[in-house]
This record gives C-alpha cells, sequence and structure tokens, in this order.
C-alpha cells in the first residue's frame, strides 16, 4: 500500500477496503474468511485499532477503523493480506497478485459520513444478492452491532453516538437503499 504516513496518525477514521482481481474471488469457502479474520485480530494485537464496521464479501472487503496508536492502521492490512495471499496461493494453485491495485482509504472527516458509512457496509450482502437478511451474513459484524452475537472486531461507539439503539439501526439500515437512489451518499461526500 503506498500511503503518505503522514495522513495515519493517531485516533483517525478510515474506510480501508479493495476488490480482487476480476473473476477471482477473495474468499472461496467458509474457512478462507475465518483464516483472514484470525489472521487480522492476530495483526490488530500489534498495530492497536479500534474497529467499528466491518464485511468481508466474496471479491472485496470493507472496513470503518479507527489508527489506535502512532502505528500506522494500514500496517494490519498489509500484514494481513501478504499471509493471506499467499496462502491462498498455495491452496488454489495459483500465482500473483490477487487484488486490482493497491489497498483503498478514505480518511472520514463528517459525522454525518461516518454513520452513513456503517450502514452501506453492512447493508453489502444484502444488495449483493447474497443473501436475504443481514442476519443471514456471518462475515461482517451486523451481528454485534443488532446484539446476536459478541465478536472482538467490534466497539459501539458509533451505535451508541448515532442510533438509538440497535433496533434503531436496523430500521436504518433498511432505509439504506433509498438513500443511495437518492444519492445522499455523494452529497455525504462533498460536506
Amino acid at each position: 500500500m503506498r500511503c503518505p504516513k503522514e495522513t495515519f496518525i493517531k485516533d483517525e477514521i478510515f474506510h480501508i477496503y479493495n476488490r480482487t482481481i476480476n473473476p477471482f474471488l477473495l474468499f472461496r469457502e467458509r474457512d478462507d474468511y475465518l483464516l483472514f479474520l484470525k489472521a487480522f485480530k492476530t495483526k490488530m494485537q500489534i498495530y492497536p485499532a479500534v474497529v467499528f464496521a466491518y464485511c468481508l464479501m466474496p471479491n472485496h472487503f470493507h472496513f470503518l477503523i479507527r489508527q489506535g496508536t502512532d502505528k500506522p492502521v494500514y500496517r494490519i492490512f498489509n500484514d494481513t493480506l501478504s499471509s493471506y495471499v499467499r496462502h491462498y496461493n498455495f491452496k488454489y494453485q495459483r500465482k500473483g497478485s490477487l487484488f486490482e491495485g493497491h489497498l483503498q482509504y478514505i480518511n472520514v472527516k463528517t459525522d454525518r459520513y461516518l454513520a452513513y458509512l456503517c450502514q452501506y457496509i453492512h447493508n453489502n450482502p444484502q444488495k449483493a444478492g447474497i443473501v436475504e437478511t443481514l442476519e443471514d451474513w456471518e462475515f461482517s459484524n451486523y451481528l454485534e452491532w443488532i446484539g446476536i452475537r459478541k465478536g472482538k472486531l467490534f466497539d459501539d461507539e458509533i451505535l451508541k453516538t448515532y442510533f438509538e439503539n440497535a433496533d434503531n439501526y436496523k430500521e436504518t439500515i433498511h432505509e439504506h437503499e433509498r438513500y443511495v437512489e437518492e444519492q445522499q451518499f455523494v452529497n455525504l461526500l462533498l460536506d
């Protein structure tokens, strides 16, 4: 990842994401998702951070994450992805890069965008038609947001700050598609 190190400072929040080269899948089976998450949690011990929202999809991923120290948060991804791609290439007998390009990131600066990003990230599996309900997707922290599961990759600060409770979050996420159609997302980026 080619990132200006000065952008990555303690307490800054980032939307970090990447997509595979078409037509490759990043995760082909359940064990692939679990291996990635295990490696990610291990790297968070070296590079402390707070995960607000994440979603792993078959061909891409999204994380909304706050850097916890002066150690750049992108290093979690560099280290995790490096070991994961080596494992993936060996397991599936392939060579070379798996991703379209460098790790992508947006430094999140506005409250409205921060709250909206959680909905955007969590809604990915339903929008892609992978599941009928978000509760059916195991590989995001939506289940933590609505109180069904207790996982380590979740901090409830945004939930408590911007939403009344888990039920309110569930209601707002159902409104997500309407906001996208009205191009509210574009307006938030311009704020």
